[in-house]
């Protein structure tokens, strides 16, 4: 029996992310995940979910896989997130709704 087999385990949707674990995703995957850092499973509802995998001390998180997580991890500056509590979920925005901050279209 491997040490993690006794963690709590945790599923994660990009929602309930916090900076604490975000911070944690960002120092194991520096470069982001690729495929080989996928796990799939199947959830209660006997759905496929896809997640990258991050272990505290008692915790194994599951965070569910996106193109927002993506995009939260290649833009993550620790700064950001100074103000809030390590496990405040509402600290971590979602990056489409800052879409109307940055765009670089041309309106011709």
């Amino acid at each position: 029996m491997k040490k993690t087999d006794n963690l709590k385990r945790v599923i994660v949707d990009f929602k309930k992310l916090t900076p604490e674990i975000l911070a944690l995703l960002v120092n194991k995957y520096p470069d982001g995940y690729d495929d080989d850092n996928v796990i799939s499973f199947k959830n209660a509802k006997n759905e496929t979910v896809e997640a990258v995998e991050v272990i505290t001390e008692d915790t194994k998180y599951l965070v569910k896989v996106s193109t927002k997580l993506e995009h939260t991890m290649e833009n993550y500056d620790v700064d950001d997130y100074e103000e809030f509590e390590d496990d405040d979920p509402d600290a971590v925005q979602d990056p489409d709704s800052e879409a109307g901050e940055e765009q670089d279209f041309d309106e011709d």
